[in-house]
């Protein structure tokens, strides 16, 4: 694939690519260089009109919501299957749009693939029950799909995110329309098309590029809407919560984390070390659930630090597609302007900068939109790295004495996605993760999560779940049927 793609990239409604409404395009840039990659097409309201009246109506109209549930499994895992073909392109597609080393995206596209095999093998399993109740009667429930499901996806993880949401509400047989985010859409686009060419029936599976005020808020606002899942920030999470509560439609918000990876003294410090900086480095520090707060017994931080910082300056910075590159460019200029911004406000409050800092100065790396791998210690409570997510490689350090100081810092925080904990003693290791306020806890392991096991948030890092073979439930209705059986015969 060249670095430049001259075809220009439509919507997809209905089973097929098409132009905006208005004609309106945007040229994407290469975050590695900065330089124009694609055009795509750029929808507005009367699209998103268009596009939720096709899934409403194939929604009814189609045999997708009926029967078994036989026929999605089937469909699910040929689109599996097919994108487990073609992986090696969607993974260069992926690293050319959004900046992460080929080798993470190819590690995306597998867990993609998994994920479509994972939910297919449950879309014929959604299942009702029977309740006894007194009398002559006959009490049962059954699971209905929603309707038109709407699907706001990120930039940092562009297909893993939309196919996390998109295949449990395809499998319980729903229609979705998939809104991606504007600066990385073209594997969503791509990915479309091959859902088409699966099996999935024209106007199942949508996609609306275009911004979060007009495509978005129109998506979330239409009486059609049935649910929403959003991925992304705190705040604009919270607006679509507001947007949805007037209908009272189920949301699903998996948004920031300020997520601490808590070393005790006998942890296997190389290991740790490792996970440490796979957890803030990988992806360029651009995950909801980076690890970006180091929480480390002080009489060990020193040392840790050492080999943390070894291993930051081990990476190869570089364009994701380059040999032997372990860690890329940010998405865009004006998200490494922001990550800097919060690196130079800690510094000038009296942080120490114990490596990175700022930009690469490596050939070639000026054109695109690098930071160095950075770790900041002596940083104040209160000050805004702390608190804020940076979306970035920055690791913020908090030393601590014993158990229950630990558990306090790694707390201090409105978030609360995941947190590790990295010790030799099992004991500790359980009762630390029972006391964690997280979704999603570790032990002795970096971030990691599978498509079988579920994923959100405590506090302010969301609403409802991802993942897991409850997934499927969450874009169904459950209704409830007692039937009469006629009057109780009297005993003799």
């Amino acid at each position: 694939m060249s670095a430049a793609i001259e075809a220009p990239f439509g919507l997809f409604i209905g089973g097929q690519e098409t132009a905006a409404h208005d004609g309106q395009q945007a040229t994407l840039l290469n975050p590695a260089t900065n330089r124009p990659l694609a055009v795509t097409s750029v929808g507005g309201r009367e699209d998103v009109r268009h596009a939720l009246e096709v899934a409403d109506r194939a929604f009814r109209d189609s045999p997708w919501a009926g029967g078994d549930g036989s026929q999605r499994t089937k469909v699910l895992f040929r689109l599996g299957r097919l994108l487990e073909e073609q992986a090696a392109t969607f993974a260069e597609l992926e690293t050319l749009n959004m900046g992460k080393p080929l080798r993470e995206s190819k590690g995306d596209i597998d867990f993609v693939v998994r994920t479509l095999e994972y939910m297919a093998g449950l879309a014929d399993k959604i299942e009702g029950e029977t309740i006894p109740v007194p009398g002559a009667r006959f009490d049962y429930t059954v699971r209905e799909p929603l309707g038109v499901t709407v699907h706001i996806a990120p930039w940092n993880y562009p297909l893993l995110l939309a196919v996390r949401s998109m295949a449990p509400a395809l499998a319980a047989g729903n229609a979705v329309i998939l809104k991606p985010a504007s600066l990385t859409p073209l594997t969503a686009l791509r990915f479309a098309k091959l859902a088409h060419e699966a099996g999935v029936p024209p106007g199942i599976l949508n996609v609306v590029v275009g911004s979060g005020r007009e495509v978005g808020e129109t998506l979330v606002t239409d009486a059609r809407c049935a649910s929403v899942s959003f991925t992304g920030s705190s705040d604009v999470g919270r607006r679509i919560a507001e947007l949805a509560a007037p209908r009272m439609i189920p949301t699903v918000l998996e948004l920031g984390g300020k997520s601490p990876v808590v070393v005790f003294p006998d942890a296997d410090l190389d290991r740790a070390a490792r996970a440490v900086a796979n957890g803030i480095f990988q992806n360029s520090g651009q995950m909801c659930w980076a690890g970006s707060r180091l929480v480390v017994e002080a009489g060990i931080e020193a040392q840790l630090l050492e080999k943390v910082k070894a291993a930051a300056q081990g990476l190869k910075l570089g364009p994701g597609t380059e040999a032997g590159v372990t860690m890329g460019p940010l998405v865009s200029r004006e998200q490494m302007d922001r990550v800097l911004g919060f690196v130079a406000e800690a510094r000038d409050g009296g942080a120490r900068i114990v490596v990175g800092g700022g930009r690469p100065a490596g050939p070639g790396l000026q054109e695109g939109n690098f930071v160095e791998p950075t770790v900041v210690a002596d940083v104040d409570a209160d000050a805004r790295i702390v608190r804020e997510e940076v979306f970035g490689p920055v690791l913020a350090v908090h030393r601590f004495e014993g158990v229950d100081q630990a558990v306090q810092v790694a707390n201090r925080t409105t978030y609360g996605l995941f947190a590790s904990v990295w010790t030799r003693d099992i004991s500790t290791g359980h009762s630390v993760a029972r006391q964690l306020e997280a979704g999603i806890v570790t032990v002795n392991e970096p971030p990691m999560t599978f498509p079988q096991t579920p994923f959100g948030g405590y506090k302010q890092s969301g609403l409802g779940f991802e993942q897991g073979r409850d997934a499927p439930l969450v874009y169904t209705r459950r209704k409830n049927v007692i039937v009469s059986l006629g009057a109780a015969k009297a005993k003799k």
